[in-house]
């Protein structure tokens, strides 16, 4: 990968992580925090508000929509306008999704308030990779990013146990007024810290930008990397972000603070995973493995965690240890973008790795909706919760497409080997 004009040094260190990737890595705190939130508000609005399953599949899908909308546009503008005003903007429009959902009062003001959220976080992480792409050398971008992915981690891990001990004081609309705050807060210091590196981007014309983008679609190597990458975040995304907590419930037979706990467990399993797989991917790449061979693995490794899952276990150590596997090597999605970005000209990593959560974002609206409607095949429980014969046909349908795309993957890369 060709360095981009003006780029960092092989030895640019912490001191750029701190001020560029840190405040970056805040905004993508509260991307996690944005998404988790519904594993723990999710029931609670279900019971209050009647909400089917499908009803509260299509509540939480909604963001991945606009998210996924947003993808390519916006990785023209952070290729050329750069992470900081993108995400100065975008931290403010999270903030007012944030404060329409707290005054809301029905199921379309929340549909409305997580489309505009939808917006408002769609570049939390590839802001990181576009921003790590231009100061850090390519063996040290998967590394960093990693880094910047256990900072974002904390936003789910603030958004399990926590919510859940704090829901009776401040119930779940203090919940978002506390996460409007912290977003207009982050957007104030990614103003003030970021720096975008001087000639990073070349200006063109929209033709030439659409081009670029249709070069992108249009790439064989695209293809044979990016949909077995994005499955992995869209496992993450659909049951971190809403089924994960119901499942517990229903499946597990866990109660509010058990779920919790739970979830607590599978956010910092995420965070070991991307802090680990991303400097693994780092050590492997400096080696000259292929950078796509670490997260190859954890495809193989969350496809053992879905099987699993499928069985529907009980006891306490089984399901637990199943969710922390699962958490784990889906964490090597960011890993994965990296990768893939590396593929193509440096000045377009922005524009790749929004092209990737593109299929990511729209893969898990629609993953997340479908498991509603395949949960609402069956009757509600005396309990007012899902049979768990939903969650396991749901499990079945997610293992037989990461099957298909990780075919997809091997077929393309039959061996691994050190480059010459």
């Amino acid at each position: 990968m060709t360095r981009l004009p003006g780029s960092a040094p092989a030895n640019a260190g912490y001191g750029i992580f701190l001020i560029v990737t840190l405040p970056l890595a805040a905004m993508n705190l509260i991307n996690q925090a944005s998404r988790t939130v519904m594993a723990i508000v999710g029931p609670v609005l279900a019971i209050e508000y009647s909400l089917s399953a499908t009803e509260l599949g299509l509540l939480s899908a909604c963001t991945f929509a606009t998210y996924a909308a947003s993808q390519l546009p916006g990785g023209i503008a952070l290729d050329l306008f750069g992470p900081r005003r993108m995400q100065t903007c975008l931290c403010l429009v999270a903030a007012v999704g944030f404060a329409i959902f707290a005054l809301s009062d029905g199921l379309a003001g929340f549909a409305v308030a997580r489309m505009i959220l939808g917006v408002g976080i769609s570049a939390a992480l590839t802001a990181i990779i576009t921003a790590n792409s231009r100061w850090f050398a390519p063996a040290r971008v998967a590394g960093m990013t990693g880094l910047a992915m256990v900072v974002g981690a904390l936003g789910a891990v603030l958004t399990t146990a926590p919510v859940e001990a704090a829901l009776p004081a401040i119930g779940w609309r203090g919940v978002f007024w506390i996460l409007n705050g912290a977003s207009i807060a982050v957007a104030i210091w990614i103003f003030v810290s970021v720096k975008d590196r001087p000639g990073s981007a070349a200006r063109r014309g929209l033709r030439a930008e659409l081009r670029v983008i249709g070069a992108i679609f249009s790439s064989r190597q695209f293809w044979r990397y990016s949909p077995a990458i994005a499955m992995l975040a869209v496992l993450n995304f659909t049951y971190l972000g809403l089924w994960a907590g119901p499942w517990l419930r229903d499946v597990a037979g866990y109660d509010g603070p058990a779920r919790a706990h739970t979830l607590l467990l599978y956010t910092l399993s995420m965070m070991a995973g991307s802090l680990l797989i991303g400097q693994m991917s780092s050590r492997v790449q400096a080696r000259g493995y292929p950078a796509i061979l670490v997260p190859a693995l954890c495809i193989a490794g969350l496809l053992v965690a879905e099987v699993g899952l499928i069985m529907q276990p009980k006891d306490t150590a089984t399901v637990t240890a199943l969710w922390m596997v699962f958490a784990f090597f889906a964490a090597g999605s960011p890993s994965g973008y990296v990768a893939v970005g590396q593929m193509f000209p440096a000045e377009q990593v922005g524009r790749v790795s929004t092209a990737i959560n593109t299929l990511t974002l729209g893969g898990a609206f629609l993953l997340q909706t479908v498991i509603g409607w395949i949960l609402d095949l069956w009757p509600r429980t005396p309990t007012q919760g899902w049979d768990p014969r939903g969650y396991s046909a749901a499990l079945v349908l997610s293992v037989l497409l990461h099957l298909l795309f990780a075919a997809g993957l091997a077929g393309w890369q039959p061996r691994w080997r050190r480059s010459k």
